[in-house]
């Protein structure tokens, strides 16, 4: 098979295209990260076993860490990377981002290859799907909002650093890209995951500016050779203190959330905002000062679960519960510490999201969240009931909070992915593989199977299939093969 290369995408040819771009009979079913716009949904169906059903190789890349670190091969997908899908005209398809340098169209049943546009650098980051109501031409009528790293060749202090892009999902053509600003933050990435109300883009960059955008491409601008899209707003998501306390590191990773009437984003500066849609201004914020890399997940009663990497704090990291509806300094719910233990650079705490079963409840179930701490261990807690017997510290080491009931808790190896649940199967991955556990209705959890492997993104499930990147270089379809 010859690819046919067209700019920097390319088609594979013999494989079928649908160049009829039907975008009414196209819908999103994973459109974002964990799922929707409440960061709380997975898929469905989960399979009782981890068999390879298809592999697809990624391939491998080269990413610059710093001018004195040099340069580094990673191969794969990594964090968040959690791969999007979409049913074309009765069809399953996945969009993933690579090391390669890659954005991929992958046919979700063979894991064949339909198109893939280059970026500068490594995709660590989920896109978001958005669909154009009223495009300029068919094949536009459904966007994929992407971010990658800043550029091999490119520094922080490079010129223009054009790490966000907008590709049409039907053809895999380029319509615009965002050049990142710099501004006191670290970094110029893009790995967040966007929202997008109204025809209009809210995210946070990693150069911790909250934005918002309008994504269409016909109102873009031409701004230093690039077409670029128009801006509403920029909001900083830090304050000066925080880049003296942080040393820059300052970046936000997390994609923003939407519960009520405000978005809710997290930055690596130790806050936890809220962005007022009718005010357009950032009128809520939970201080923590930790760096906090996953994103807000919205629970059904109306409360936020934030989790909380062990970096410039006193105490252990953890998971939050905040009620937004309160006052900052009244917001929590309870605080559920892990233990400290360094890995892979990190000191502790918690790197990946907070996964809930709310999508799922059945009669009878319990309302549970589940997350990996870096010290190894898989903890299941039932988010709406306090543990009565204890109180814990919070992070700061001086503040005392409640604390929920562990349900489950098991070593599973450290992790930066985030569990997800179905209705009564949890699915974990991280440095030491995967699994899949089932659960009742008393919460009695089984490990009913496990395959080993290297993974830092997050997985997708739907109709009996498992879809998650690893760092060995290949995107893997598991399932039960008979």
């Amino acid at each position: 098979m010859i690819p046919l290369i067209l700019g920097n995408f390319f088609f594979s040819q013999g494989i079928a295209q649908n160049n009829n771009f039907e975008a009414d009979s196209t819908f999103s079913i994973i459109p974002t990260f964990l799922g929707n716009w409440q960061r709380n949904f997975y898929g469905n169906d989960a399979p009782d076993k981890l068999d390879i059903i298809w592999k697809h190789h990624l391939g491998t890349g080269e990413t610059v860490i710093s001018r004195r670190l040099g340069s580094k091969i990673w191969s794969g997908a990594g964090w968040t990377g959690q791969p999007l899908l979409v049913n074309e005209n009765g069809k399953l398809f996945l969009i993933q981002g690579a090391y390669d340098h890659h954005l991929k169209k992958l046919d979700a049943i063979t894991g064949h290859l339909i198109w893939q546009y280059k970026f500068d650098d490594v995709i660590k980051g989920t896109g978001t799907i958005w669909k154009n109501k009223n495009p300029d031409k068919p094949e536009n009528a459904i966007v994929i909002l992407q971010g990658s790293r800043l550029g091999v060749g490119n520094f922080l202090d490079s010129k223009h650093i054009p790490s966000y892009r907008a590709i049409s999902y039907f053809t895999g053509e380029e319509l615009w890209r965002f050049d990142q600003k710099w501004t006191d933050s670290y970094s110029r990435d893009v790995d967040g995951s966007a929202l997008v109300l109204n025809d209009t883009v809210y995210i946070g960059f990693e150069n911790s500016l909250f934005t918002v955008f309008d994504p269409d491409h016909r109102n873009a601008e031409i701004k230093n050779g690039m077409l670029q899209p128009r801006i509403f707003e920029e909001h900083k998501l830090y304050s000066l203190d925080d880049v003296y306390a942080h040393k820059n590191n300052i970046v936000t990773e997390s994609s923003p959330a939407l519960l009520g009437g405000k978005i809710y984003v997290a930055s690596g500066a130790g806050h936890v905002w809220g962005y007022n849609l009718k005010t357009r201004m950032l009128d809520w914020n939970f201080y923590i000062g930790s760096d906090i890399d996953g994103s807000a997940v919205c629970t059904k009663d109306s409360c936020i679960l934030i989790s909380v990497e062990k970096q410039y704090i006193k105490g252990k990291g953890g998971a939050f519960k905040l009620d937004p509806e309160k006052n900052p300094k009244d917001a929590v719910e309870w605080y559920f510490p892990v233990e400290n233990k360094d890995f892979n650079g990190w000191e502790g705490g918690i790197i990946g999201s907070i996964g809930i079963n709310d999508s799922y409840i059945i009669a009878e179930q319990t309302h549970l969240a589940a997350f990996i701490g870096i010290d190894g261990f898989l903890y299941v807690v039932n988010h709406q009931s306090i543990d009565s017997t204890h109180t814990v510290l919070g992070p700061d080491s001086i503040k005392i909070y409640n604390t929920p009931k562990l349900v489950f808790k098991d070593k599973v190896g450290p992790s930066i992915s985030t569990p997800i649940f179905t209705e009564n199967k949890l699915i974990v991955a991280g440095y030491w593989g995967i699994s899949i556990y089932e659960y009742n209705t008393e919460n009695k959890f089984q490990l009913i199977d496990k395959r080993e492997g290297s993974f830092e993104s997050t997985p997708i499930i739907y109709q009996n299939r498992i879809y998650i990147a690893s760092r060995d270089g290949y995107l893997y379809c598991f399932g039960a093969k008979n």
